[in-house]
């Protein structure tokens, strides 16, 4: 049987660890999750995760990168589906906001990742979605969907928005009722933005 290429086994070992660190952080959090415990499960040793991601606040990082570019790729898909680029934007961002009461997004990415990997780490995840954000509002105003203003002022106050009720609605007692709250609001928001027609 052939031996597997170091890049290979590299990739494997990363993988794993991801999954395995993913499940833990997913089902029981970030503090309570035992390095131990889920490199064992996958047959794995403490020195392949510090070799990897440095330490456990590393493995973190790794894994809300991958819980956001998974995001991302689901609100493309969002987008490109939408009837135009307003429906898409307006259905993307409602969509943002649902996605705080997945359990997985709730905990790993709207609990634990602001407060083990700080404001640093937020603001540089949020830089696609900024630059994506902006784009489409400037497309917007140029073919006169929205009100013309600075379009990447704009990306960062609803940007922000955004991040911040997904924050409250994943830390909430009550996170149904305020989704709900969140999405009168912003569809509020995002109405008073429109062109309005004569």
């Amino acid at each position: 049987m052939a031996r597997k290429a170091r890049s290979e086994m590299i990739a494997e070992t990363r993988t794993k660890l991801v999954s395995a660190a993913r499940e833990a952080f997913g089902t029981i959090g970030y503090a309570q999750t035992s390095m131990d415990d889920f490199t064992a499960s996958v047959g794995l040793t403490r020195g392949a995760l510090y070799h990897h991601f440095g330490d456990k606040k590393g493995l973190l990082e790794a894994v809300v990168k991958q819980i956001d570019g998974e995001m991302d790729i689901r609100l493309g898909h969002i987008s490109d589906a939408a009837a135009g680029m307003w429906e898409g934007f307006v259905e993307r961002c409602q969509a943002y906001l649902a996605m705080a009461l997945e359990p997985e997004i709730q905990r790993i990415v709207l609990r634990d990742a602001p407060s083990v990997l700080g404001n640093a780490y937020a603001q540089s995840s949020q830089s696609h979605c900024l630059a994506t954000m902006a784009n489409t509002l400037q497309k917007l105003m140029i073919d006169q969907v929205i009100i013309t203003t600075d379009h990447e002022a704009l990306a960062r106050m609803l940007n922000g928005g955004l991040m911040d009720s997904a924050f409250w609605i994943a830390n909430s007692d009550n996170p149904d009722a305020e989704l709900a709250k969140a999405m009168q609001s912003v569809s509020i928001v995002l109405n008073g933005l429109l062109v309005k027609k004569d």
